[in-house]
């Protein structure tokens, strides 16, 4: 091979790289670049091969179709839901989609069990195809929310269009059922219909125990008549004081009386007349008139000392003395009558003595009346407080009852809503069988042989930048930092 010798300058700096130069190393790495150009296109190729060409697609949408009711001892709820879907529900959704029971039995419901594909052996048991089946299922599935919206996109890739759509179908059928059992738990009208029933049981033994305390004991409405009995316990009792206080107003009374009636006289002087007795005067008079002239007659015969004649002057000095007595004490006739005063306090105290008995007699008998009035309150309050709580636990039996049989007509709703597939859950896209492949032959090859042509140069210029060896004499002069004085190229022969 003859050799040319040349005189190379020494250059001032690093020249910068011509077109000669890029082709030159392409061409000096040609076998690289072939070699790396040709695995890349076999790889895109090989996955354009292998994974699946067709995509089925459904979507979901989240609403507020129905308000399920919560589950509380009260008979209205409180309610709090918004109008609008958070993002956390939305995620709770996409995470029931993904949930590994709900693809296990979109796996089996599908037939996906023992479509192991390339990679599969034929001695795995059931167990084992079901988790390879939900794995490439998991692996496949694209779930996931649309920004700013209420839906949720959810996407199949399968090499069978019909399988991919058929998939996403199972799918959603078994994500509504997983959806009604995690968002309202079965049996709740099976439980209330339970309940109701135990509170009816309730409810009646309630009411005949109250029937027979009423029958038992005599009272229809224990506060009502609790209530009348001690209305009229407190007239009798007032009633009483009354009597009490009459009782000893008339006591006084009759005392006041007795002392009155003492001071006052039975009789008093109505009338007194003072006069003379004529009849006596003229009586005394004849008689003194008989003696003057008994004693002159006397006088006649005997001697003034004569004893007659003495008895007679005697007489005649006793007649005049009682003349002048009788005319000194004038006659005196006094009339008398009872005193008004007297008998007024007679009667009076004999009428407060009778009054006061008749009031004793009727302290007695009100006496009598106040304690059976006491008792028959008393027991009349034992039977209300007795009837009340009879009441309070037939109240409470029918509260319960009515609560649980509202309950279960909630519930009796709840499953009917389910039954006819009215959830917070809608299918807004119903997956149907792609006509298409995802991707398109010739945008696939185009994009291989431009990720193969990138990759490969790529590759042929760092392979040459790490190679040690000496291609120009200015890589030379570079690396020595000394001049290049002549140069022998390579001839082919």
């Amino acid at each position: 091979m003859p050799e040319e010798l040349s005189v190379v300058r020494r250059s001032s700096g690093p020249p910068s790289p011509t077109l000669r130069d890029v082709v030159a190393v392409l061409f000096r790495q040609r076998r690289l670049l072939l070699m790396a150009f040709s695995i890349i296109l076999l790889a895109v190729a090989l996955y354009a091969f292998l994974s699946p060409p067709y995509q089925a697609h459904m979507k979901l949408l989240v609403r507020r179709g129905r308000v399920d009711p919560v589950v509380t001892p009260s008979a209205t709820a409180p309610q709090f839901q918004r109008a609008e879907i958070s993002e956390e529900e939305l995620n709770s959704e996409v995470e029931i989609l993904r949930d590994e029971e709900l693809l296990r039995k979109a796996v089996k419901d599908a037939g996906l069990v023992g479509q192991s594909g390339f990679w599969g052996f034929g001695n795995e048991n059931q167990e084992v195809q079901v988790a390879r089946a939900v794995r490439r299922l998991a692996r496949r599935l694209v779930v996931e929310p649309v920004r700013k919206t209420n839906l949720i996109a959810v996407s199949y890739d399968s090499a069978d269009p019909a399988l991919a759509a058929k998939v996403l179908s199972v799918l959603a059928k078994a994500y509504l059922e997983k959806h009604q059992e995690v968002h309202r738990p079965l049996g709740e009208f099976h439980f209330f219909d339970q309940q109701m029933i135990q509170y009816r049981q309730g409810l009646e033994e309630s009411e005949m125990r109250l029937l027979d305390f009423t029958r038992d004991q005599g009272v229809v409405s224990g506060a009502l008549e609790r209530d009348m009995a001690l209305e009229k316990l407190s007239e009798v009792d007032a009633s009483y004081r009354q009597i009490r206080v009459a009782i000893t107003e008339t006591d006084r009374r009759i005392q006041a009386l007795q002392a009155k009636l003492a001071s006052f006289p039975e009789r008093a002087t109505s009338q007194v007349r003072i006069s003379d007795n004529p009849q006596l005067l003229e009586k005394l008079k004849s008689r003194l008139l008989e003696l003057d002239l008994k004693r002159t007659a006397l006088l006649t015969e005997f001697e003034p000392t004569y004893r007659l004649v003495q008895e007679v002057d005697l007489q005649i000095a006793e007649a005049k003395a009682t003349i002048a007595a009788e005319e000194r004490v004038p006659l005196r006739d006094e009339t008398t009558e009872q005193d008004r005063n007297h008998e007024w306090a007679k009667s009076e105290l004999a009428k407060a003595q009778v009054e006061l008995s008749a009031l004793q007699a009727r302290e007695a008998a009100t006496g009598t009346l106040l304690r059976d009035s006491q008792k028959v309150a008393r027991q009349l309050g034992h039977d209300a407080i007795k009837q009340q709580d009879l009441l309070r636990d037939m109240k409470a039996a029918e509260e319960n009852y009515l609560l649980y049989m509202k309950k279960r007509e909630e519930a009796r709703i709840g499953d009917a809503l389910d039954e006819r597939g009215i959830l917070n859950v809608t299918m807004a896209e119903q997956p149907t069988v792609p006509a298409l492949p995802k991707r398109s032959g010739w945008t696939l090859g185009f994009l291989g042989v431009v990720l193969a042509g990138s990759f490969s140069t790529g590759l042929a210029f760092a392979a040459d930048f790490l190679d040690p060896a000496f291609r120009t004499p200015a890589e030379v002069a570079r690396c020595l930092e000394a001049p290049v004085l002549a140069s022998l190229a390579r001839r082919e022969a």
